[in-house]
Order: structure tokens, then C-alpha cells, then sequence
């Protein structure tokens, strides 16, 4: 592994010639940012509905926009500190002006997911009373049209600004791009996780908060505007479903770059710095032919055939193009990239086969995960049956059939990885590129992904506007639930899909993390950078105690993240309930429509709550890691993220699955089934889809960008765990220092979390100053 680190250190960048390739490349991200321009003003020339429907929008869209500027100025803050503490963190090569651009596009990174999250949530908060207008007149073909085309605004965005943050780093950095672009990769994943738990706990406490006081205990409708949490709940849509889960997904995307852009460096040399943005560039054209394919048919049977028909199409010019870049980009054999490339194997058939490996996994994971969470399918209908007997059997199918299919989903993963490992020939080098190459095969559907995520809740907004309003008609409101319920099983494909990327990215990233800490041992120790003895933190067997605990750490981590998140969705739910519960007791003419609820209050405890939550899931993730490398050395951490990985695929798919199942179940039942609307199998189901909102809206989500920041965070910290780990007895004390202060913090974050509590029985009204403002 030593003399492959040194290959690896002393590789040239691009040549000029392959400059201009670059160049061409970044015009292609331009035109995607183009294309999305044009999308917008497709979409805002739609009609945008009745007074009333524009009024609701309206209320939902500056509810939105306060949130998210109030969480970028407090994430502000953040990004400084973390800009100032990667100026501190040491590199392998390229000193101070390395050093200070992986700092710089930290923050461009960061602010790109921002603006994709931003720029989603804006135009799905205007999308959505197009949509119910669109339905008014029984148009459901021109309201899916407008909610996919939403999508693919965002979609473009997200391929656009991910593949021209790369060139643009290439250009600027060329052999020392990799180095700077684990800032780019950090800055997105760093941002969308905070977006992704922030937003999560927003949407589901007041969803959970609407449904419980509104459905269960008042009677009323979903959406009825008697509900305080009405708004709340539809802007919670957008800053969670929309916003967070835009910037996780670019985050996906640009991780996964930077993934294939270290790898490819020390796989393939200067062809392995250009390949992958090859791949981003055919990713920008099959995105536009998968969106512009997507058209509703009279003849599909619902809304999901017309997606999976674009997703098709698009995955299919992905791998033709692909092809043709393989075969006539690389050469045939291993030799001609140069001296030191002594691997087997053609390497053109070996990076087109990986790129098939990642289109086929998002292919099979989009079947397998519409077949567990469609309305049309056995699983939902299943679970919808269970209602007959109760809440607890709902409850009760539902984490089976998550469990279940999260296993299915594993292997289909790990069938991925075991096929891209073989393809390194013997290479752990070539296998760890062909891994990431699957990932960035994967992505070339990014722009309809993204589209598919963002209909969701767009969908969801529309019905609830046209609701809210009361100014649709039975066709139209028929059309909207058809819509909502294909919403709900597109969100749950496209979080199957970004949690295959998580892992496949991550996998990737081992690689960048042991590259990381063979050149700093090279650099702190000399020679082949071989360490003799039996220094068991530098030694990977996974028969070693000391990683095994690493790796029981790891799996740790993800289930107390998980907890915690769900635990905030609770506790912020609990305010929303007593609120809502409070304003129909001291406005009794709000049920008969003389007077009107305070909608601006829930929205303002959603806002709060949720930006106060949202610290302590994040500082666990960046802390965990620094708390393990700096106490037990680099081999244990290389198990807590092997840990990590193995439990955050199986809890992401397991909630996301169990709440896309239990929502579509209670669509069933309101549609007529097994009672309809009002009967005890309706309320069973609603408390399932109570129980499943924080699995599949905060907590399974989140997973996704606590991989791999996590995975970021060990490969920015290697160098200076080897520094301390190889040093004199005073380098040992300040690895303890930082380890306990680590730990401290990680203690502290969750000692005050669990003082944030609010019982069912008591109203936080009646609670002492000093402990409310705990």
C-alpha cells in the first residue's frame, strides 16, 4: 500500500490540451444552469388559481423564506468557524495555498448547496397553487407536468452547480484538485445535513402537531384552515422536503466527485482527473432528455409510469453516451497511462462496466423501493389492511415491511460494491475508482432524481392549498391526492437512491481516507512509510479488538443520531399539539369559521424549535469521528466508518420504507377503503403515518449526509492524527486533550437535548421561566 501512496503523491495534473476539455465541460454546467432558467419561466406562466389559493401560497411562501434565512444566518456563523479550523488543519502537499483553498471552497461549496436548497424550496412554494389550479378544471396532465418540471429546476441546479464547482477547481488547483475539492465536498454535505435535520424536524413537528389535534382529536380534515398548523405544515414541506432534501442530493452529487476525482488521480492519472466530469457532463444531457421525456399519457395508469418511463429513458442515454466516452476517452491497456500504472485489464471495459454497475443498482433500488411503498402494490395494501385491527398492527406491519425491504436493499448495494471491487483486478487502487465511478454512473440520472423528489412535495403543497382554499371541485381534488400519493412513492425512491450513493461515495472515500494517511505516515516517518512493530492503531484487521470497537462506534453513532432526531421531531411536536390544542380551546369560533387561527404562531415555534435541535445531531457528526481517530488511532476510525456505513444503510431504508408505507396506506383508506375517511381503520392509519413522519421526513433522510460527513471529516483529520500518533510523548497528550474535548462536547450537546422535554401532560404555559427557557 506504501508504494501505491507513493505513486499516488507524485502524479501530474492535466495536461494543456486536456484544459480545454475542462473548459468545454464547464460551459456544459453553464447550460444546465441555463436550461433551469428556461424551466422557471415555463413554470411561472402557469395560471396561478382563485385569490384565495394565490393568499394560502402566499402565507406558505413567506413562512418558508423566514425559516431558511433565519437557519442560513444562524449556519452562517458555523461556516466561519469551520472556514477558519480547516485553515488550521493540516495538508499532505501543496502548503498554504492548498490549504487555503480547500478553506475557500469549503464555503462555495456550502453556499452552492444552500442556493440549490433555496432556489427548490422558492419555486416549489409557487409551484404548488399552479398545480391546484391546474386540477381545478380536471387538467392532472398539466399539474404533473408543472410539479416535474419544478423538479427539474432543481435538478438542473444540482448537476450544474456540482459539475462546474469541480472544473473550476481542476482548472484553478489541477494535481492538488483533489486536495481542494474535499473542502467543496465537505461545505455541500456539512450544509445539507444541517438543512436536512433543521427542515426535518420543522416539517414533522408540525405535521405530526396538525394531524394529532386536527384528524385525531378535532375530526377535521388534513388540510381544513380551522387547523392552526396548516400552514406550518405545508411550509415544513417545502424547508424539509424541498430545500433539505435539494442540498442533500447535490451534496450526493458533489461528494461523489470528489470521490472519483481522488481515486482517479492515483487509478488512471491525468484521465482519471477528466473522466468523471466527462461523466458529470453526459449526467447534464441524459437529465434534460429524462425531464423532457416525462409526459403524463392519457393511457398511464397513474402518475408514477410516466416517471419511471423518463427515469428509463434518461438512465439509457447515460449508458450510451457513456460508452462512446469509455471506449474512445481510454485507451485498452494500463501501460499507456504511464509508468507506474501496472494494473490489469482493459480500462475502458473496466469504467464502463462500473458506470453500468451504478445505473442498474439506481434502476433495480427504484423498483424495489416503488414496489414496497406503491399504493398499487401488495406491501401498501397489506399494511392498509392491517387497520381493520387497529394502531398497533399498523404500526406493527409497518417497521416488518421496513425491516424487510431495508435487507433487500443491503444486498442489492453490496452486490454493487462486490461487482466494482472485482473489477480492480487485484488493484485495490482501480477497484476503489471503479467503485466510484459506479456512484458517478448512478448519478447521471441526478437532474430526474431530483425532479422526482421535488414533485413529492410540491404535489403535497397543492393539495393542500386547493384544500385550504375550498375552491376545488371532486375531480380536482382527486386529481391531487392521485398526485400526493405518487409523490409519496417518488420521495421514497429517491431517498433509497441517495442512500446507495451515500454508500457508494463513502466506499469511495475510504480510499481517499487511506491514501490520506499512507502519504502523511510517508511524510512523518520517511522510507516506504511502513510501520514496524506493533503499533495496533495503524494495523486493519478487523479481527483486532480495537477495531472492532471502532466499528461498534460507528453503528453506535448512527442509532443515536437517529434517536435524537426523532426525539426533536417529538419534543417540537408536543409544542405544536399544546398550541393548536390551546387555540381551539380559547377561539371557540374557530370551528364554526367566526374566527380565524393564529397560523403565524406554530410556524414561529416550528422555527425555533427546530433551529435549536438541529446543533446537537450535527455537532455528533463532526465530533464523533475527531473523538474516535484522536483516541484510538486511524485503523478504528477506518472501522467506525466501516460501522457507520453498515448501520446507516440499513436505518436509512429501513424509515424511509416504514413511513412511505404507512403515508400511502392512510391514502388508501381516505380513498375509500376498508371504511374511508372517519372510520377507526382511518384513524389507525393515521397514527401510522403519525409514527412514520419523523422516520422517512427527518431521521432516515439525514443518515444520507451523516455518512459522509463523517467520512469527510476522517479524511480532512488523517494527517494530523498521524502527526500526533507518530510523534514524542507530548504529540500523545494532545491527542488526548483533543479527544476529551471532543467527547466533552459530544456529551454536553446531548445532556442539554435531553433537557429539552415537554410531557403530554403538561403545558409549557404553566412551566417556570427558568425551565421554558431550557
Amino acid at each position: 500500500m506504501a508504494a501505491h501512496h507513493q505513486i499516488a503523491a507524485s502524479l501530474p495534473g492535466i495536461t494543456s490540451g486536456q484544459r480545454g476539455f475542462v473548459l468545454v465541460l464547464g460551459a456544459v454546467a453553464l447550460l444546465a444552469l441555463v436550461y433551469a432558467v428556461v424551466l422557471v419561466k415555463e413554470v411561472l406562466k402557469a395560471d396561478q388559481g382563485t385569490p384565495k389559493m394565490q393568499e394560502i401560497s402566499k402565507a406558505v411562501q413567506e413562512g418558508a423564506a423566514a425559516y431558511l434565512n433565519r437557519q442560513f444566518r444562524t449556519l452562517g456563523v458555523f461556516a466561519i468557524i469551520v472556514f477558519l479550523l480547516l485553515l488550521l488543519l493540516p495538508v499532505n502537499d501543496g502548503g498554504w495555498p492548498v490549504r487555503i483553498g480547500r478553506a475557500v471552497f469549503f464555503l462555495v461549496g456550502a453556499s452552492f448547496s444552500a442556493t440549490v436548497g433555496y432556489v427548490g424550496m422558492t419555486m416549489a412554494t409557487r409551484a404548488n397553487v399552479r398545480v391546484a389550479s391546474a386540477a381545478r378544471g380536471g387538467g392532472g396532465q398539466r399539474g404533473f407536468h408543472i410539479a416535474f418540471r419544478t423538479g427539474g429546476i432543481v435538478g438542473m441546479l444540482t448537476v450544474g452547480l456540482g459539475l462546474l464547482g469541480a472544473c473550476v477547481v481542476l482548472l484553478c488547483y489541477n494535481d492538488h484538485a483533489p486536495t481542494v475539492l474535499e473542502g467543496f465536498g465537505f461545505g455541500g454535505a456539512l450544509l445539507a445535513m444541517f438543512m436536512r435535520v433543521g427542515g426535518g424536524i420543522f416539517t414533522k413537528a408540525a405535521d405530526v402537531g396538525a394531524d394529532l389535534v386536527g384528524k385525531v382529536e378535532a375530526g377535521i380534515p388534513e388540510d381544513d384552515p380551522r387547523n392552526a398548523a396548516t400552514i406550518a405544515d405545508n411550509v415544513g414541506d417545502n424547508v424539509g422536503d424541498c430545500a433539505g432534501m435539494a442540498a442533500d442530493l447535490f451534496e450526493s452529487y458533489a461528494v461523489m466527485l470528489v470521490a472519483a476525482l481522488i481515486l482517479g488521480q492515483s487509478a488512471f492519472g491525468s484521465k482519471g482527473l477528466m473522466l468523471p466530469l466527462i461523466i458529470g457532463g453526459i449526467g447534464v444531457i441524459s437529465s434534460v432528455v429524462g425531464i423532457l421525456a416525462t409526459k403524463l399519457r392519457a393511457t398511464d395508469r397513474n402518475g408514477l409510469v410516466p416517471i419511471n418511463r423518463g427515469f428509463m429513458i434518461s438512465a439509457a442515454t447515460s449508458l450510451v453516451l457513456v460508452a462512446i466516452a469509455a471506449f474512445t476517452f481510454l485507451p485498452s491497456n494500463f501501460s499507456k497511462f504511464g509508468a507506474g500504472f501496472a494494473s490489469k485489464g482493459n480500462p475502458a471495459v473496466i469504467a464502463f462496466v462500473a458506470v453500468l454497475i451504478g445505473i442498474v443498482l439506481a434502476v433495480l433500488i427504484q423498483q424495489l423501493t416503488g414496489y414496497f411503498t406503491d399504493t398499487i402494490r401488495r406491501p401498501v395494501k397489506d399494511v392498509a389492511k392491517t387497520s381493520l385491527t387497529g394502531p398497533a398492527t399498523v404500526v406493527l406491519s409497518g417497521i416488518a415491511l421496513g425491516l424487510e425491504s431495508a435487507v433487500y436493499t443491503a444486498i442489492l448495494i453490496a452486490i454493487a460494491l462486490f461487482g466494482a471491487f472485482l473489477l480492480g483486478s487485484g488493484s485495490i487502487g482501480v477497484a476503489l475508482f471503479a467503485v466510484a465511478l459506479a456512484g458517478t454512473g448512478l448519478l447521471t440520472t441526478a437532474g430526474v432524481i431530483v425532479s422526482m423528489d421535488t414533485f413529492g412535495p410540491v404535489s403535497d403543497n397543492a393539495q393542500g392549498v386547493a384544500e385550504m382554499s375550498g375552491d376545488i371541485d371532486e375531480t380536482g381534488a382527486r386529481i391531487l391526492t392521485d398526485l400526493d400519493a405518487v409523490g409519496n412513492t417518488t420521495k421514497a425512491i429517491t431517498k433509497g437512491i441517495a442512500i446507495a450513493t451515500a454508500v457508494l461515495a463513502a466506499t469511495a472515500l475510504f480510499g481517499s481516507f487511506a491514501d490520506a494517511i499512507g502519504t502523511a505516515t510517508i511524510k512523518a516517518i520517511g522510507a516506504d512509510g511502513t510501520i514496524s512493530g506493533t503499533n495496533y492503531a495503524f494495523q486493519y484487521l478487523v479481527t483486532q479488538p480495537n477495531n472492532l470497537v471502532g466499528i461498534i462506534l460507528g453503528a453506535a453513532v448512527v442509532f443515536l443520531f437517529s434517536g435524537l432526531a426523532i426525539s426533536a421531531v417529538g419534543r417540537a411536536a408536543g409544542r405544536v399539539v399544546f398550541e393548536v390544542r390551546d387555540q381551539f380551546r380559547t377561539k371557540p369560533g374557530i370551528m364554526d369559521y367566526t374566527e380565524k387561527p393564529d397560523y403565524a404562531r406554530v410556524v414561529d415555534i416550528c422555527t425555533k424549535d427546530s433551529l435549536r435541535e438541529l446543533a446537537t445531531p450535527g455537532l455528533l457528526a463532526i465530533f464523533a469521528p475527531i473523538c474516535v481517530g484522536f483516541a484510538i488511532g486511524v485503523a478504528p476510525l477506518a472501522g467506525f466508518l466501516a460501522g457507520a456505513i453498515a448501520a446507516g444503510v440499513l436505518m436509512a431504508v429501513f424509515l424511509a420504507n416504514s413511513g412511505g408505507a404507512w403515508d400511502n396506506a392512510k391514502k388508501m383508506v381516505e380513498d375509500g377503503h376498508h371504511g374511508g375517511k372517519g372510520s377507526q381503520a382511518h384513524e389507525a392509519t393515521i397514527i401510522g403515518d403519525t409514527v412514520g413522519d419523523p422516520f422517512k421526513d427527518t431521521a432516515g433522510p439525514a443518515i444520507n449526509p451523516l455518512i459522509k460527513v463523517m467520512n469527510l471529516v476522517a479524511v480532512l483529520i488523517a494527517p494530523a492524527i498521524v502527526k500526533f500518533s507518530l510523534g514524542n510523548d507530548s504529540s500523545a497528550a494532545v491527542r488526548v486533550v483533543i479527544a476529551v474535548i471532543a467527547f466533552l462536547i459530544i456529551a454536553a450537546a446531548v445532556i442539554v437535548s435531553k433537557k429539552r422535554v415537554v410531557s403530554m401532560g403538561e403545558n409549557p404555559a404553566d412551566r417556570e421561566p427558568a425551565e421554558a427557557a431550557a
